[in-house]
């Protein structure tokens, strides 16, 4: 569900530009006054986990269209919704700038459909309300199940709004709506089954850390050893090899847009601000689309192709999955060690 800078006009991406930043701020301030330094590394390890993950396109059945994790469930159960929204932006931060997953300009959209509802209205509002009272693995699973499906709906409706309130006639407020919430229905439903077993795994490896996540309170003395190295595991075979197993099916967003405009893509607007952010991705995405720049031409014309589905060992695409993994790492613990400086 990362957005285009073409489904935006710059007054909203400027003002969702600005929320964001707010949001951001808020949860920083929040991190920094927790003076928890044990829930730095897992910040950076889940934050490469989740960039892997989202590498993994599932293709939804009968539909042609696929979806990927968004990862917002996962880390504000595991981290608490102030370190999740830091994290995630992190994460959705750098698949902008260095892979031109999503645009500059929509970057503020991005964060906010993405780390915001989960964070701080799935988190709080459904999945504790099921969970806290009394944690098993059946509550874990409807929770996050119902978490993840209550999150990506607010997400994709709001990807609606913003397209609206930019003015994108392709897009047609009722016809739009309509593809996007079903689509983004079942994505939820399968991401909530994926976060159930991330979330049930920590549970029984050391539930001391989903309860100091859940009351707030510092990790303190708790071991993440275990955790620690399963995430680490896991972010290199997924993002180095299992990431070859992605769908290449249009994920729900782009499949929407295609029925919706019968156009695979909307262009943007020539000059001003879009292509001045263009040209600056351009610049810093040295692995756009996941891969290696001079197969760039190639990936584009594969993707007029229709898809097909199965393995596609690539070396890009694994370089890719491994130093975004560690990017991220850089960035998002790289935020919890900074403010723990300023404190």
């Amino acid at each position: 569900m990362h957005m285009a800078d073409a489904l935006l006009s710059p007054a909203v991406g400027g003002t969702m530009w600005a929320v964001t930043a707010g949001i951001t701020a808020y949860s920083t301030r929040k991190l920094k006054e927790s003076g928890d330094d044990a829930r730095i590394p897992l910040m950076g390890v889940l934050g490469a986990f989740i960039f892997a993950a989202q590498m993994i396109n599932f293709s939804i059945p009968a539909t042609g269209s696929s979806g990927h994790i968004g990862g917002g469930m996962i880390l504000a159960i595991l981290l608490g919704p102030y370190a999740a929204f830091v994290v995630l932006a992190s994460v959705l931060a750098v698949q902008a700038l260095f892979f031109a997953d999503g645009g500059l300009l929509a970057l503020g959209c991005n964060i906010f459909n993405l780390a915001f509802f989960p964070c701080f209205v799935a988190y709080p509002f459904v999945y504790r309300a099921i969970v806290d009272r009394d944690p098993s693995n059946f509550r874990i699973m409807i929770g996050s199940v119902a978490s993840v499906v209550v999150a990506l709906q607010l997400g994709a409706f709001s990807v609606v709004l913003e397209t609206l309130a930019s003015g994108i006639s392709e897009l047609p407020f009722r016809t739009f709506l309509l593809l996007m919430q079903p689509i983004h229905l079942a994505i939820g439903l399968v991401e909530g089954v994926i976060t159930a077993a991330v979330v049930s795994f920590v549970w029984k490896a050391r539930p001391e850390v989903i309860q100091a996540a859940q009351s707030g309170t510092p990790f303190g003395a708790v071991s993440l050893k275990k955790v620690m190295v399963f995430f680490l595991a896991a972010t290199v075979i997924t993002g180095g090899v299992l990431s070859w197993f992605a769908s290449s099916f249009p994920d729900g967003l782009e499949w929407a847009i295609e029925r919706t405009s019968g156009q695979e893509e909307l262009e943007p607007p020539e000059g001003g601000i879009h292509s001045v952010l263009a040209v600056l991705q351009e610049r810093f995405s040295f692995l756009p689309d996941y891969g290696f720049r001079e197969n760039a031409a190639v990936g584009e014309e594969d993707a007029k192709a229709p898809a097909q589905e199965g393995a596609v060992m690539d070396t890009g695409t694994s370089v890719s999955g491994l130093v975004g993994g560690m990017l991220v790492f850089l960035v998002a613990a790289g935020t919890g060690l900074l403010l723990r400086k300023t404190t």
